[in-house]
C-alpha cells in the first residue's frame, strides 16, 4: 500500500492529556507524513481540541459515544462500553476502513479489544508488546519483547515474540539479520529457570531466527542485540526502570551542565549535542508500543502521552504499514506452522 493511502484510527479520548494533545500530534502527522488520520471520540471535544488551520483533508472525525478510564477493569468495560472510542477505533481497522490504530488510553482495554474483535494471527498463541529502547551504538536500537501483555509465559510463547520481533527489526526498523537474545541470570546455556531453558533450545533450534543466545540485564542497551525476548512481567519492570534511569539522566544533566559561569557558556556551546542525546533517551521519541500478534496493525502509547509522542506512534505504524509487516508475519507464521507440523 503507498504511503498516501495510509488510515490511521487514533483514540482520541485515551491518555492522561487527551483529547488536545493525542489530536494535535494526530494532526501533525496528517500534515508532516500524509497519513489521514481518523479521530475517534467525542466530535464536539475533538472539534475544539483541533489547532487554527488544520489540513481537514488529512483528517477526519468519527463519532463515539463512550470512553474507557484507566481505573476500569479492561475486559468488562471493552464487553460492556461497546461504543467505546477504542473499540470503534478496533473496529474501523477490522472493516477495513482504516490500516492501524494508536490509543495512549487504558493498555489492557486497547490489548483487550484487539483480540475480541481483530484476533490473534494464525499460529499466535499470545500477542506480545514491542517497545524499541536506544543503546549505546547510535542508530541501533533494540527491541525488546514482551513489556506487559503476558506476566508468565510458556517457552513456546518466548519463541513466538522471537519470531514476531525478528520480522519486525528486519522490515521495519531495517535491521538486516537481526541477532535474537532471551533475556536471562547469566550467558551460559545452562543458566536460568526451567522455561528460560525449554525457551532457549526452541530458539536456537529455530530456523527463521538467529539466536546468539542469553542476554543479560547489561547486554540490553549494549547494541549486540537487536531484540531480546522475556516475559512480560520481567519486561514491564524493565521499561519502567529504563524509563525512569533515562529521565533521571536528562534531569541531572539539565541541573549540572549550566551551574557556573563556565557551566552556561559550555550549555549553551553544546546545546545542540544536548537536543541529539534527548532525542537518543527519550521514550517520547519513540512514541509508543506495537502489540505484535494480533490481526492488525496497533500501537499503545504510555498515558502521558503528548502530542511528539502521538506523532511519533503515529509515524511507526505508517512504518509498519507500508513495510507490510501484517502480511510478512502471516508468511513467517504459516512457515513455521508448516516445520512444527
Amino acid at each position: 500500500m503507498g504511503s498516501t493511502g495510509v488510515r490511521i484510527a487514533i483514540d482520541a479520548m485515551g491518555g492522561d492529556h487527551a483529547p488536545a494533545e493525542i489530536v494535535a500530534g494526530a494532526v501533525r502527522a496528517g500534515e508532516e507524513l500524509g497519513v489521514t488520520v481518523l479521530l475517534v471520540g467525542d466530535p464536539q471535544q475533538i472539534e475544539a481540541a483541533l489547532p487554527p488551520k488544520t489540513n481537514l483533508a488529512q483528517v477526519e472525525i468519527v463519532p463515539a459515544e463512550e470512553a474507557i478510564a484507566m481505573d476500569e477493569e479492561p475486559l468488562n468495560a471493552v464487553r460492556r462500553k461497546r461504543k467505546a472510542s477504542i473499540n470503534v477505533a478496533m473496529d474501523l481497522v477490522k472493516q477495513q476502513q482504516a490500516d492501524a490504530v494508536f490509543s495512549a488510553g487504558h493498555s489492557g482495554a486497547a490489548m483487550a479489544s484487539a483480540l475480541l474483535r481483530l484476533g490473534r494471527l494464525p499460529g499466535i498463541d499470545r500477542p506480545a508488546i514491542g517497545t524499541v529502547f536506544p543503546t549505546i551504538k547510535a542508530g541501533k536500537p533494540v527491541l525488546i519483547l514482551d513489556v506487559g501483555a503476558n506476566v508468565d509465559c510458556r517457552p513456546k510463547f518466548l519463541e513466538q515474540f522471537a519470531v514476531m520481533g525478528s520480522a519486525y527489526s528486519q522490515y521495519v526498523l531495517g535491521t538486516p539479520e537481526p541477532k535474537v537474545g532471551l533475556l536471562n541470570i547469566g550467558e551460559e546455556d545452562t543458566k536460568g529457570n526451567e522455561v528460560a531453558l525449554r525457551a532457549h533450545q526452541l530458539l536456537k533450534e529455530n530456523t527463521q531466527i538467529s539466536f546468539i543466545g542469553n542476554a543479560e540485564g547489561r547486554d540490553v542497551l549494549s547494541g549486540d542485540f537487536d531484540v531480546i525476548v522475556c516475559d512480560g512481567f520481567v519486561g514491564n519492570v524493565l521499561l519502567k526502570f529504563a524509563e525512569a534511569v533515562g529521565g533521571v539522566i536528562l534531569q541531572i544533566l539539565r541541573e549540572e551542565l549550566p551551574q557556573g559561569l563556565h557551566g552556561q557558556i559550555g550549555t549553551a556551546l553544546l546545546k545542540p549535542n544536548l537536543k541529539r542525546i534527548k532525542q537518543r533517551m527519550d521514550h517520547a521519541e519513540h512514541g509508543g508500543a506495537l502489540l505484535l500478534g494480533v490481526d492488525g496493525v496497533c500501537l499503545i502509547g504510555h498515558g502521558s502521552s503528548q502530542a511528539p509522542s502521538v506523532f511519533n506512534a503515529i509515524r511507526m505504524a505508517k512504518e509498519a504499514v507500508d513495510n507490510q509487516v501484517l502480511q510478512r508475519l502471516r508468511t513467517q507464521y504459516q512457515a513455521l506452522e508448516r516445520e512444527s507440523g
